[in-house]
């Protein structure tokens, strides 16, 4: 891997590259790009930087105020598995030329910005995250928001979702994907594929399975790494899962919850903090936590429903985020119990094991900010000396309604998640880790999208409604 602009140039003389493409991260988390051949591309770029149009990116600059730069990160450099003409790709940090200042929207920025914050804080100097990212793979997808053709069609194999259309009579039932061998888990092969690319452009895999669901729902887990690099892999994985799907002819979707009646996806977010060598979680605690830890979780679960904005940020989102499918919604600690929002993995009673899972978020987060988000709920907590949250051994959807309504749960529409942001975003501010323009922004923009949603009808109000 390069780690200096020397090595990247090298990089492209020894690899035959043609193009180099430059990439980063807009405020909904969006992957943007744009390519030049080598002739174009000189060594100087990595400090002058690349112009481009900030006006037209999602979230960022006003038309009076649109040229920015790109500044490529060296150690970010890998050959695109996908491109038919060799292509170097580099990840890019945001910098305004005028001010000289890194750009305050920038997601990638505000990751890096948050593991300066750790580091100033005197915590400890390095967290690590592990996400588990789940998803779709459909053979075919349509839909529509035309007024007069509102709906949508999934088709896949997996589901046999056409009942009248051919099939071997092996395909996974609701709820049943967890873990069937061939031949009715059919994706073994594609998931193989999309493995063998995640690891050709540096994301080490651990494990590949089908998980819950039916519909070809699939988990890929990376291993853990530092925030900035996993978030990074976060964005590099959806990528390379689309395009390996693409190439064979399907389609994946990262949406939280695409299918009525079954599971969604989440991405449960495992996290830990550590000072030099040495593990800070593991103590004599619950669950074999620190109280550093403990409090590290009560920051998380006090910062809940504002965190959800951001770890869970479509309208999509709050139908993953329902009693009964696997998906938490008690803001709660719980070892091993996975109805719980803080889950304690009881696997190994290593210290360097030791970690907490946040089970709430989903794919669609800008991993930059949801990641730095759930890091800044948790410094704050243990700044505030938060003490051990509440915690519980029962299975959440079993309580009574009585105990059931003394547990603090999330949000349960996008809408309600923007007002906890709007009421609860102090945390996020400390040390500049965000900016208020940002959050605006997002604010702003996830708004436009609940408004959207709340003026269209959808096909189950046709058939609760068209005969009254």
């Amino acid at each position: 891997m390069a780690k200096t602009a020397k090595d990247v140039m090298k990089m492209i003389t020894d690899e035959g590259i043609q193009f180099v493409d430059v990439r980063f991260t807009d405020v909904p988390g969006r992957w943007q790009h744009f390519s030049m051949p080598i002739s174009a591309f000189e060594a100087d770029m990595f400090k002058e930087g690349l112009g481009f149009d900030g006006s037209s990116i999602e979230g960022f600059q006003a038309i009076e105020a649109s040229d920015m730069l790109l500044l490529p990160d060296p150690e970010s450099a890998f050959v695109d598995p996908f491109f038919e003409h060799p292509t170097l790709v580099l990840i890019c940090d945001i910098k305004d030329p005028i001010t000289g200042e890194l750009y305050g929207k920038d997601p990638r920025g505000v990751a890096k910005r948050a593991e300066s914050y750790l580091k100033d804080s005197g915590i400890g100097d390095t967290v690590y995250m592990g996400p588990e990212a789940e998803f779709f793979i459909f053979d075919s997808v349509q839909f529509s928001s035309d007024p007069y053709a509102f709906g949508y069609r999934i088709d896949a194999i997996d589901a046999h979702s056409d009942g009248d259309a051919y099939g071997d009579g092996y395909w996974v039932r609701t709820k049943g994907g967890y873990f069937p061998c061939p031949p009715s888990d059919k994706y073994q092969d594609l998931r193989s594929e999309m493995v063998i690319n995640l690891e050709n452009v540096g994301i080490p895999i651990e494990v590949q399975h089908h998980e819950v669901a039916t519909a070809g729902q699939g988990e890929i887990d990376m291993k853990f790494d530092t925030l900035t690099n996993v978030a990074d892999k976060i964005i590099k994985y959806k990528y390379v899962i689309r395009n390996t799907g693409a190439m064979a002819g399907k389609t994946v979707t990262f949406m939280p919850k695409p299918i009525f009646g079954d599971n969604g996806s989440g991405m449960h977010t495992h996290q830990s903090i550590w000072k030099g060598s040495k593990p800070l979680f593991a103590g004599k605690g619950y669950a074999g936590l620190s109280d550093l830890a403990l409090s590290y979780v009560s920051g998380l679960l006090s910062h809940g429903p504002a965190l959800a904005a951001l770890t869970n940020p479509t309208v999509n989102s709050y139908r993953r985020l329902v009693p009964g499918y696997e998906a938490p919604v008690n803001l709660i600690l719980s070892a091993r119990n996975r109805s719980a929002v803080c889950r304690v993995p009881m696997y190994s009673d290593s210290p360097k094991a030791k970690r907490v899972e946040y089970r709430a978020p989903d794919p669609t987060a800008n991993p930059y900010l949801a990641f730095s988000a759930m890091l800044m709920a948790g410094l704050d907590g243990i700044k505030k000396e938060m003490g051990e949250p509440k915690a519980t051994d029962k299975n959440l959807y079993a309580l009574s309604a009585r105990e059931a309504r003394r547990i603090k749960t999330l949000p349960s529409s996008l809408g309600e998640a923007l007002d906890a942001l709007e009421k609860d975003h102090d945390f996020l501010l400390e040390g500049g880790v965000f900016t208020e323009d940002l959050l605006e922004s997002f604010i702003e923009i996830k708004r436009e999208e609940v408004a959207e949603a709340n003026l269209r009808p959808s096909p189950i109000e046709y058939e609760m409604y068209f005969d009254l």
